[in-house]
């Protein structure tokens, strides 16, 4: 009944989040001679603070209207090609200058781990003007009905065939996080089927493929528990009035709430901070707060069967690195892999995938050549800096272009906005682990 009793409870709240807003209003109104006081603007502040505390975030929106193509804005459309029970295929297709040539096809798979697919706003942003993307839009398991059946591991693994496939030839994958080994899977057995529709190339950045290595709190949790646990705990029912009332689900904001715990410290010097600035009347600071948690406290639902199947295969029974995961019955092999190139992205202070597990796949796809190979690990970034963030853009969106124009269908033409330098350099690990302390 927890869920059921979160729910009531946000429900309860209701008339107190009005009452807040419509008082926030007020005392913020340029007609009240108190708005242009301190204490009016603490007041307006503290009730800002409280209603944000206290509403549900919606499902944000990409809002990637233009991108910069050759030194010159060019319009983005977005559309669903591809439309699936759990999950929609997005594509953001561009109004290219006449003349640029073909850029490369690129499926993003984005993580279905509590967060919806617009956590990689920024990551579709910094490849838009270099790339032709798509991205995996996957739906909140609470809106999705009981009559659509269930979804796993498995399944995700299938979404994930059928998208490349229907993408066509030299369709290039990037995988962030938790998608990493349902990625790696998906290829693996297309190679082993000689799958001509095979990616022309692969990208990991901060995935959990072998959680052995550099375990961080979140691989402890998982170990130190039996999965009994987790489904005892953790997994409950979608309450009416839902879509998906009586679906089992992993509930959104029991992962947000694991996830704020581990840095609950940081989250409240952040809100504190926002208080402030909007009392100093700091627009830009308080505007980059609304922008990063309007994002961060969207959350969805996972399908139990999912979540426990990830839990149990990733991150108990080490599966994959094993050799002992398992597809409709089929041994998953990554040494069959041998067409598609692999480069593997990881941030040195990462905290929620230590650094040397996104590595990890580079040893499980041993046939592939030196050539159709690299690895890099970007200095001083936790997990969220892997994929999004300055050093992002300046220094992995290079490498990751680079690596897919290198492993692609070579064209006439090339973008010229992709720096000379950017070449895939194979750097080595770095000794030392990444400490507990470090910033995501």
């Amino acid at each position: 009944m927890f869920y059921h009793i979160y729910e009531f409870g946000h429900a309860a709240m209701a008339p107190a989040r009005a009452t807040a807003e419509s008082m926030r209003i007020a005392c913020s109104n340029p007609f009240n001679p108190l708005s242009y006081t301190a204490m009016g603007r603490s007041m307006a502040a503290g009730l800002e603070v409280f209603e944000r505390a206290t509403r549900r975030y919606g499902k944000p929106s990409f809002d990637l209207p233009t991108t910069m193509i050759s030194g010159r804005s060019v319009s983005v459309h977005e559309h669903v090609v591809l439309s699936k029970p759990f999950c929609d295929l997005l594509h953001f297709e561009r109004v290219v200058p006449s003349g640029h040539g073909r850029d490369p096809k690129l499926l993003i798979v984005a993580p279905m781990s509590g967060h919806y697919a617009t956590l990689l706003r920024g990551t579709v942003e910094a490849l838009l003007p270099q790339a032709d993307i798509y991205i995996t839009d996957w739906k909140d398991a609470r809106m999705v009905p009981l009559s659509e059946g269930s979804f796993d591991l498995d399944d995700y693994i299938d979404y994930v065939i059928e998208m490349i496939r229907f993408l066509g030839e030299d369709t290039h994958v990037l995988a962030v996080c938790q998608p990493s080994v349902p990625v790696l899977a998906a290829v693996a057995r297309m190679e082993e089927d000689n799958d001509p529709l095979a990616p022309a190339s692969m990208t990991l950045m901060g995935g959990p493929i072998d959680t052995r290595i550099n375990p961080t709190a979140v691989n402890q949790l998982a170990q130190d528990r039996p999965l009994s646990w987790f489904a005892d705990n953790v997994v409950m029912q979608v309450p009416w009035p839902q879509p998906g009332f009586m679906r089992t689900v992993y509930p959104g904001f029991l992962q947000l709430s694991g996830f704020m715990s581990m840095n609950l410290d940081r989250h409240m010097i952040a809100h504190k901070d926002f208080f402030f600035h909007l009392v100093k009347n700091d627009g830009d600071s308080a505007d980059k707060h609304r922008d990063f948690y309007d994002e961060y406290l969207a959350v969805m639902d996972l399908t139990a069967e999912f979540y426990l199947q990830t839990v149990d295969t990733v991150f108990i029974k080490h599966s994959l690195p094993k050799g002992e995961m398992m597809h409709r019955g089929s041994r998953v092999d990554c040494s069959k892999i041998r067409r598609t190139a692999l480069l593997t992205v990881e941030g040195e202070n990462d905290d929620i995938s230590g650094v040397g597990q996104t590595h990890a796949a580079q040893t499980l796809c041993s046939s592939l050549t030196d050539a159709k190979r690299a690895h890099y690990v970007q200095p001083d970034v936790g997990h969220y800096g892997v994929f999004n963030g300055s050093r992002f853009r300046k220094e992995i969106v290079p490498r990751i272009v680079a690596f897919m124009r290198e492993h692609g269908v070579k064209t006439e033409a090339v973008n010229s906005n992709t720096p000379a330098k950017s070449a895939a350099p194979r750097l080595k690990l770095p000794r030392r682990a990444p400490s507990s302390s470090a910033k995501v």
